[in-house]
């Protein structure tokens, strides 16, 4: 009988967790389904989602709107194979054998819709490219 081979497992951080984390979680989950297991944090998270980033989404046809913002933990990162930071500079715990990948994108707070697509369609673009790298 051979064993089932464990699904990967994606975090991604940003400061609030109301934008960049959740818009990459919401696109590996929509890419990958339940081929990879996908969380989000914040190192200062939020009281709740952007709502310019849930707007954004939404035309990508992606509804996030339930999400919450949620504090980034020493257990999901070391819980995690892959952690992928976006502008939470050293506030992430860093352990042996993960990988860490930093993705500069620009911050959504704050910004008009009109400006978030470009930051929505550069996490989208990133997004396919890790779900072709692990498979």
């Amino acid at each position: 009988m051979t064993t089932p081979p464990t699904r990967p497992s994606v975090l991604f951080v940003c400061v609030h967790n109301a934008g960049r984390s959740q818009m990459a979680a919401a696109f590996l989950a929509h890419l990958a389904g339940d081929r990879v297991e996908v969380r989000s944090a914040g190192s200062a998270p939020a009281d709740a989602l952007n709502p310019a980033v849930v707007e954004a989404m939404a035309e990508a046809g992606i509804d996030i709107s339930a999400e919450t913002p949620k504090i980034l933990t020493a257990g999901a990162v070391q819980s995690s194979d892959v952690v992928i930071t976006m502008g939470c500079g050293d506030t992430c715990p860093v352990f042996p054998g993960k990988t860490y990948l930093d993705w500069q994108l620009d911050d959504p707070a704050g910004k008009p819709l009109a400006d978030i697509r470009p930051i929505r369609d550069e996490i989208r673009h990133r997004v396919r490219g890790l779900v072709d790298e692990i498979g």
